[in-house]
C-alpha cells in the first residue's frame, strides 16, 4: 500500500533500519537514530543500484515521487539517474569555480608572486572595488565586450577615466587567464580597444629648475616634523628612489661599511634587485637614524607601529606642510628632478641615470645589464650628484654648473 503523511509522521526508530515501500520503487529508509530517508531501487544492466532523494520532511512525500518519476523518465531514455546527478553536481562546482569572481582571485594569487607588494594592494583593491561588484558572480564564459564595456563605462563617466582604463586592462588579464584555464572561450575586452576616453598625459610634479630646486632643500632642511620623517624626506632626494622603495627600507638591506643598498627584487617595480651606492651625504643620514630605528626591521618605521613602515602619506603630508601643492612636487619627482639635473648640470651618462632610476637597461644586443654593471660608475656619479645638492642647497642664489666634457 502507497504511503501516507500520516503514516510517514507515525513510523518510529527501531534497533536497526528498516523500509516501508511507497510505490514504483521508492520506499523509506528509517534508521535507529530517527532518520527518515527517501531511496529509489532501480536496475540498471541487470544490477540493482539505489538513488538518494533526500531526507523527510525535508523532502516531502509528493516531491519525493515527483524526483522518483524524473529517474524513471532518465531510465526510459537509457541513462543512470545517479551517474547524471553526479554529473550535474560536477556541474555545479565547476559553475561556480568558472565564475569571474572565483578567477579573479586565482590571478590575483598568481600575480602575487611576482608582483611588489604595494602594486599587488593596489591592483587587489582596484579589482574589487571596481570590478567585482558587477562582474564577480557572472560566469567568464558567459561575459560580453557590451557587459564589460557598462562597468568600466560608468567609472570613466564619474570622470574617474584613468581608473577606468587600468581597470578595462585588468579585466582583460582576467579573462586571458579564465581562456588558459579552460573557462572562457576568449578575451571580449580585445573588442573595447578605443572604447574610453584616453586620459590626458600626466607626471610626477617635479621642480627641474636649480635655484627652486634649493629652494626646496632648504625647505625640507628646516622640517621640524618626526625624525623618521624627517631623515627619510632629506634622503629622498639623493638616492632617487620611489617613495614605495625608500619607505620600505630595512636595516637588513643596508651595508654600511659597503656603502651599499641592496633592494630585493620583490620590492622593485621591475623584478629586479637594485643596488644603491651611498654617498658620504647618505650614509650620515642613516647614521643619523639609527639610533631610533636600527634595533627593529625598518629604517623608517610607522610611529603607530614599528613593525610597519611610515604610510605612503606620511612624505607626501610633510612637503605640503612645508608648503609645496601637488602641481609642485610630489616625493616621486625628486626622480625627474635627478634625472634632467644630473643630465643638465653634471653632464652623466643616459645610461648611467637609468641605471640609478632602477629602469630597465640593455645593451646593444639587447640584453638586460647584470645589476652589478657600472657600479663603480654609479657610485661616482651619486657622490657628485649628492654633493650638487649640498651645493644647490647651501647657495641663496645658483648658478648653473657647465656640462662636463665627458
Amino acid at each position: 500500500m502507497p504511503l501516507t503523511d500520516k503514516a510517514i509522521k507515525v513510523l518510529k526508530p527501531g534497533p536497526r533500519d528498516y523500509k516501508r515501500a511507497d510505490a514504483n520503487g521508492l520506499f523509506l529508509l528509517v534508521r535507529p537514530n530517527g532518520s527518515k530517508l527517501w531511496r529509489f531501487r532501480y536496475r540498471v544492466g541487470g544490477r540493482e543500484k539505489l538513488f538518494s532523494i533526500g531526507a523527510y520532511p525535508e523532502v516531502s512525500l509528493r516531491e519525493a515521487r515527483a524526483a522518483r518519476d524524473d529517474a524513471r523518465t532518465l531510465l526510459r531514455e537509457g541513462l543512470d539517474p545517479s551517474a547524471e546527478k553526479q554529473a550535474r553536481k560536477a556541474a555545479l562546482v565547476a559553475d561556480e569555480r568558472s565564475t569571474f569572481g572565483v578567477i579573479a582571485e586565482e590571478w590575483l594569487e598568481k600575480q602575487a608572486v611576482e608582483w611588489a607588494p604595494e602594486h599587488a594592494k593596489k591592483v587587489r583593491a582596484r579589482v574589487e572595488r571596481n570590478l567585482l561588484p558587477q562582474l564577480g558572480h557572472r560566469q567568464a564564459a558567459g561575459l560580453t565586450a557590451p557587459d564589460i564595456h557598462r562597468v568600466v563605462k560608468r567609472i570613466s563617466d564619474a570622470g574617474h577615466h584613468e581608473t577606468a582604463r587600468r581597470a578595462l586592462q585588468n579585466c582583460g588579464q582576467i579573462m586571458r587567464f579564465a581562456a588558459v584555464t579552460g573557462r572562457a572561450q576568449g578575451d571580449p575586452t580585445a573588442l573595447l580597444k578605443g572604447a574610453l576616453p584616453r586620459p590626458k598625459p600626466g607626471h610626477h610634479a617635479a621642480i627641474v629648475e636649480p635655484a627652486a630646486f634649493g629652494d626646496l632643500l632648504r625647505a625640507i632642511e628646516e622640517y621640524q616634523g618626526s625624525l623618521e620623517v624627517s631623515v627619510a624626506l632629506r634622503m629622498a632626494p639623493h638616492v632617487a628612489l620611489r617613495p614605495g622603495e625608500l619607505r620600505r627600507a630595512e636595516w637588513s638591506e643596508i651595508d654600511i661599511d659597503a656603502r651599499l643598498w641592496t633592494i630585493p627584487a620583490g620590492k622593485m617595480k621591475m623584478r629586479e634587485d637594485h643596488m644603491v651606492p651611498l654617498s658620504r651625504q647618505v650614509v650620515a643620514l642613516f647614521e643619523e637614524i639609527g639610533p631610533l630605528s636600527s634595533r627593529g626591521r625598518f629604517v623608517f618605521p610607522s610611529p603607530r607601529s614599528a613593525d610597519r613602515p611610515l604610510s605612503d602619506m606620511a612624505l607626501l603630508a610633510a612637503l605640503r606642510n612645508l608648503g609645496f601643492d601637488k602641481e609642485t612636487a610630489t616625493v616621486h619627482g625628486f626622480r625627474a628632478s635627478f634625472r634632467t639635473l644630473a643630465d643638465e648640470q653634471l653632464g652623466a651618462e643616459a645610461h648611467l641615470l637609468e641605471h640609478s632610476l632602477a629602469h630597465a637597461v640593455r645593451d646593444a644586443n639587447g640584453r638586460a645589464y647584470n645589476r652589478t654593471t657600472h657600479l663603480d660608475a654609479r657610485r661616482s656619479l651619486l657622490q657628485r650628484w649628492s654633493d650638487y645638492l649640498d651645493e644647490l642647497r647651501g647657495a641663496a642664489k645658483v648658478i648653473p654648473l657647465k656640462r662636463s666634457a665627458g
